[in-house]
């Protein structure tokens, strides 16, 4: 046995009716009751390979336990009835699976392997390790769709580089900006995200009954099934680690949670990246606005009652994602900090369902992303129109830094007399604002004309600043630095292919 391998979606359970952002085979298949029964088995399965392989269990047990080990063979909804008896699964699991590994040999040899079955282990042990074995998974198919997702976002970079847009700000016009620094943005904060990702450690626990490894120290000093071994308990845990692809751990960690709250942050920050791209995009896709639009696809996007709307659902299942994510984190930090003695009564408990709540959404969010940065329609017309709305009121902050050390000091004798060059620029756009929107972009230029003379400010040099390409700062080079910062999660040519004015 090489590892848990994810069992597939079936029986019985939630199937995510009212989480449609998490309804899928894969999350289910990866984070559904199955998989973690399947999770939990794998680590018994494991822990009695081991067992064989230190001369601590039956020749043939390993064997016998792995066949009994299959998931399919056992009745979810019975286990998690008969789990309110022992305040968990693994204890009615066990029975279970005892049971199966003594039918499996009419001979005998699986009731000898039985007594292979959870020695020295606790119900804890099991199943921290089943979630870390279920997180792994996760893990591993949540930055899969990542990496695809960053690998968009660095395309639609590269392709809109210089796709003008408008800078917002407190839901303001800001400054003039680039569709290709929006994106190379909303890969930064992913690609950060799924760095915190990738370094988590993932331990296994293996600690008995109360965290001393008592019953393990047992079985090596005395070799309980057989004789002749001189294995410590730690040698156990980590070849039950390397079992089950997990990491090492120094001891015990039973109270000590920071494998699962650093796992909890580390997805929830994922969570919180996708939540922004989605913010974004159902702004930009607004009618009003219409810079950008999801993918279509047939039937999605559809209303029961007004046949002509395109709903940007895609954004809308991650946002629902975001909104629910940093609370199924605190959770988490909330039983950690109330986690008493050296097993506790509840919080432990608390961390199940958060935990695996918060791994579904996660993946679930994004294979939406994914989707939505692979198919993203983009309209730099539309985004050129609303750039266009501010006019050159929009290059205010580059005219005055530009300008104003050509103004007297004293206005020059004007209604401005006694105000510096900045004071007298910023009346300019104060009148410029008392005028009528349609007419401000006109007024603007006037102002600013009869505000400085001529031969200190040509008219050439005025269209220059009232150009917005002439004031985008530095924004191709962060998007390069961006994009640098993380070659393993963008492709590797992210030049233009001649299609920046329609899909990304």
């Amino acid at each position: 046995m090489t590892g848990f391998q994810a069992a597939g979606a079936g029986g019985l359970g939630d199937v995510g009716l009212l989480s449609p952002v998490s309804a899928s085979p894969l999350v289910e298949a990866l984070t559904g009751d199955r998989a973690i029964l399947a999770a939990i088995l794998a680590v018994e399965a494991g822990w009695a390979a081991v067992l064989e392989h230190h001369d601590l269990a039956p020749a043939g047990s390993a064997a016998v336990v792995a066949h009994a080990a299959d998931a399919s063979r056992y009745d979810l909804a019975d286990i998690a009835r008969r789990a309110q008896g022992g305040g968990n699964p693994v204890i009615p699991l066990l029975a279970d699976l005892r049971a199966q590994v003594k039918a499996l040999d009419t001979a005998g040899a699986g009731v000898r392997a039985a007594k292979a079955v959870h020695t020295s282990l606790t119900s804890q042990d099991v199943l921290d390790t089943a979630l870390m074995l279920v997180a792994r998974n996760t893990v591993a198919a949540l930055l899969a769709d990542v990496k695809g997702t960053t690998a968009a976002l660095a395309r639609l970079a590269g392709q809109h580089a210089d796709t003008l847009c408008v800078g917002r700000s407190l839901t303001q016009h800001s400054l003039p900006f680039t569709f290709g620094l929006r994106a190379a943005q909303w890969f930064s904060g992913l690609a950060a995200a799924a760095r915190r990702l990738e370094a988590l450690v993932l331990p296994v626990q293996f600690g008995g009954a109360a965290g001393t490894l008592a019953a393990g120290t047992v079985l090596t000093s005395q070799a309980g099934l057989t004789s002749g071994s001189a294995t410590d308990p730690f040698a156990l845990s980590d070849a039950l680690a390397a079992q089950l692809g997990l990491a090492a751990a120094p001891a015990p960690w039973h109270t000590n949670r920071l494998a699962v709250t650093s796992l909890g942050d580390a997805v929830a920050s994922v969570v919180d990246a996708l939540g922004k791209i989605a913010a974004d995009v159902l702004f930009l896709s607004r009618p009003e606005v219409a810079e950008v639009a999801e993918p279509r696809a047939p039937g999605r996007g559809v209303s029961s009652a007004m046949p002509q709307k395109q709903n940007p659902v895609l954004s809308v299942l991650v946002r629902s994602a975001a909104l629910q994510a940093p609370g199924l984190a605190a959770q988490l930090h909330l039983a950690a900090a109330t986690f008493n003695d050296e097993r506790p009564d509840g919080a432990w408990h608390t961390e199940w369902p958060a935990l695996r709540q918060l791994l579904a959404l996660a993946l679930g969010a994004a294979g939406h992303v994914r989707e939505l940065a692979e198919g993203l329609q983009v309209f730099p017309d539309g985004m050129r129109r609303n750039l266009d709305l501010s006019g050159p009121l929009l290059l205010s902050e580059g005219v005055s830094a530009a300008v104003a050390p050509l103004l007297p000091a004293d206005g020059d004798g004007t209604p401005e007399a006694g105000l510096d060059g900045k004071q007298q620029l910023q009346a300019v756009v104060d009148k410029t604002l008392q005028a009528p929107p349609a007419e401000q972009a006109a007024t603007y230029r006037r102002l600013l004309r009869e505000a400085v003379p001529a031969d200190r400010l040509s008219d050439a040099r005025l269209e220059e600043l009232l150009d917005p390409a002439s004031y985008l700062g530095q924004a191709a080079e962060i998007s390069r630095r961006i994009l640098a910062a993380f070659p393993d999660f963008a492709p590797t040519s992210t030049e233009p292919d001649g299609n920046g004015d329609s899909r990304g």
